[in-house]
């Protein structure tokens, strides 16, 4: 799938399923969402979890700064993209993101706003790093969703506390392209 399909396929997916604990993936491959954003695992079961995320027909994203077992540098990544195959990754490291980008990997660069010296050097380093989207934290901020919406020309995930359905609809009124939850209990809203 190329980066203009995974734009869309952000565009129709508003809730993304996020899973902290791989013995929960099951249930991520029967939600609603046709995205993955997987946030655990290691070197010995990431593989196994891909594969049968691709078997139910799901696009994989890889949260890079969690998984275990790997280094964190492009040497892995490469091992991530020729291997385990996932369509992209997710990481607050600009140089893991940078390897990512020379591998052809979908990037999300995931961002913490804690206040306006980090919305600040947040922009700038969106606006620095150009990544295909990025991922705001906490996600129950649309002040700043809208902020960060109307200062990039990318796609805009909010992720991080959201655990109510009105949750999800304040954050999409506020401009985020889609949410990222691992609240199962959401993941067909």
């Amino acid at each position: 799938m190329n980066h203009y399909e995974l734009i869309e396929l952000f565009k129709d997916n508003p809730v993304i399923s996020a899973v902290s604990d791989i013995n929960e993936l099951d249930k991520a491959l029967i939600a609603a969402s046709d995205i993955v954003f997987i946030l655990t695992g290691d070197i010995f079961n990431l593989e196994e979890a891909v594969i049968k995320c691709k078997e139910n027909n799901k696009v994989v994203f890889l949260h890079l700064d969690l998984i275990k077992g790997f280094s964190k540098d492009a040497v892995a990544i490469a091992y991530i993209k020729k291997h385990i195959k996932v369509d992209g990754v997710i990481s607050t490291k600009v140089s893991l993101l940078k390897a990512a980008r020379e591998e052809g990997l979908f990037i999300i660069q995931r961002l913490f706003m804690l206040d306006s010296a980090s919305y600040d050097a947040s922009v700038q380093a969106i606006q620095s790093l150009k990544p295909d989207a990025v991922e705001i934290m906490p996600g129950i901020l649309p002040k700043i969703i809208t902020r960060v919406c109307k200062a990039v020309n990318i796609p805009v995930i909010a992720g991080g506390l959201i655990d109510k359905k009105e949750e999800i609809i304040t954050g999409l009124k506020a401009g985020a392209t889609c949410i990222s939850t691992t609240k199962q209990n959401l993941w067909n809203e």
